[in-house]
């Protein structure tokens, strides 16, 4: 049986011993949203959270993609890093597209 997103979420923050409290402060994603995330209350989180996510819990992008079903796992290739997904041959859309934007954004203004 496959797992959830919020179960998968749930096992690598406790595997950390976190609370959602301590992740909020950590990521800045707000503790309701998480909440909400790791019971499966969110049907289509955003890339930019799923990014901040992979990079805080050291999970690889593309294996957080496939659990939450934004990808579907290829032959011999896994995406590496939002920029290889972001170009990918996967047609974005509208809203994905604007995600990213706005989170290339938000990471350039942190330089």
């Amino acid at each position: 049986m496959k797992k959830s997103l919020g179960t998968f979420l749930k096992n690598h923050r406790i595997l950390k011993n976190l609370s959602l409290r301590q992740v909020e402060t950590l990521t800045k994603i707000s503790n309701a949203y998480l909440s909400q995330l790791e019971n499966d209350k969110i049907k289509n989180p955003s890339i930019s959270t799923l990014h901040k996510l992979s990079e805080f819990y050291k999970i690889d992008f593309s294996d957080l993609l496939e659990v939450s079903g934004i990808s579907k796992p290829k032959k011999g290739s896994k995406a590496k890093s939002i920029s290889s997904f972001a170009f990918s041959s996967e047609n974005l859309s509208s809203e994905e597209e604007e995600e990213l934007i706005k989170y290339l954004k938000f990471l350039r203004s942190q330089k």
